[in-house]
């Protein structure tokens, strides 16, 4: 099953931290985002408000550009943020124990074209792209829990 894609418009930095912080509390373990997007285009910006409002505890998030991965304790289990820009084959990607995560955690990946074969297929795509004023962010899937989750999304946007 295939969806039409939604795409949501994010004037301001604030507008895309918002719709990230609406998201997380939606989410849960099994849940795979997938944040697609030039460089500066917002994704760690949405993922790091997204990881915010789901944290036990107020605490710093940084991008896992060096670290390529960093794992959080959330309301709503654990939470994996990747970002596999400096991943150059698949094999990689498995080392790191994401295709394990996949399954037991909520994940967010930049960079996931990285992912190759591994990509899971009822993963929720977002790919943000840059505009003259904000940014416009186009979400696609295939698994349908991902319809009733982002009505509730558009709905509070």
């Amino acid at each position: 099953m295939t969806t039409t894609p939604l795409t949501l418009n994010w004037p301001t930095d604030d507008d895309t931290a918002h719709a990230g912080a609406s998201l997380g509390p939606l989410l849960r373990p099994g849940d795979v985002i997938l944040l697609e997007g030039d460089v500066g285009a917002g994704k760690t910006h949405f993922a790091r408000a997204l990881i915010q409002s789901v944290l036990l505890a107020a605490e710093d998030v940084p991008s896992p550009t060096f670290t390529l991965v960093q794992v959080y304790d959330t309301r709503n289990g654990p939470l994996w943020h990747t970002d596999l820009y400096r991943v150059s084959a698949d094999t990689e990607v498995d080392e790191l124990g994401l295709t394990d995560a996949f399954e037991d955690a909520i994940c967010l990946v930049e960079w996931p074209d990285r992912l190759g074969p591994l990509t899971p297929g009822d993963a929720l795509t977002i790919a943000i792209k840059a505009k003259d004023e904000g940014r416009a962010a186009t979400l696609t899937w295939t698994d349908p829990r991902w319809a009733d989750r982002l009505e509730n999304l558009v709905a509070h946007a």
